[in-house]
């Protein structure tokens, strides 16, 4: 009955984090729900609606008198549906891959969102292979 040596389970490393500075922190934040069914995958940078709080793609197109801020990463492929916000855990910060995260289809990263993300404590840093 000894339960001390049975596999629990596994973790595959996918290579979004890439260093432990800045150490990584997870919080829990609102997606805003959507026209449709939508993934959004382990790694999309968020942006933060000013006017709600809630948090879009980077990327999204704000509504009137609104301003969307580079925010956060996703920790998780969250789906989120026209039914409702969604919660979800974020990484506020951390070092990640460049070459792993996404945006909003459509949408490239520019300066001032690497600028506002690095003011939050994420930075991006490529990983190299091992030898």
């Amino acid at each position: 009955m000894n339960e001390l040596n049975r596999k629990v389970g596994e973790m595959n490393h996918d290579g979004l984090i890439t260093d432990l500075n800045p150490p990584v922190q997870v919080f829990g934040r609102t997606i805003a729900k959507t026209s449709a069914d939508k993934l959004f995958k382990r790694g999309m940078i968020m942006a933060r609606s000013e006017a709600n709080g809630n948090l879009y793609p980077l990327g999204s197109v704000p509504g009137a008198s609104d301003t969307l801020t580079p925010d956060c990463v996703l920790c998780d492929d969250t789906l989120v549906t026209p039914g409702g916000n969604v919660n979800a855990a974020v990484y506020t910060a951390g070092c990640f891959d460049p070459g792993k995260i996404t945006v909003a289809d459509g949408y490239t990263m520019t300066d001032e969102d690497m600028d506002e993300l690095r003011m939050r404590n994420i930075v991006f840093r490529a990983a190299f292979a091992a030898n």
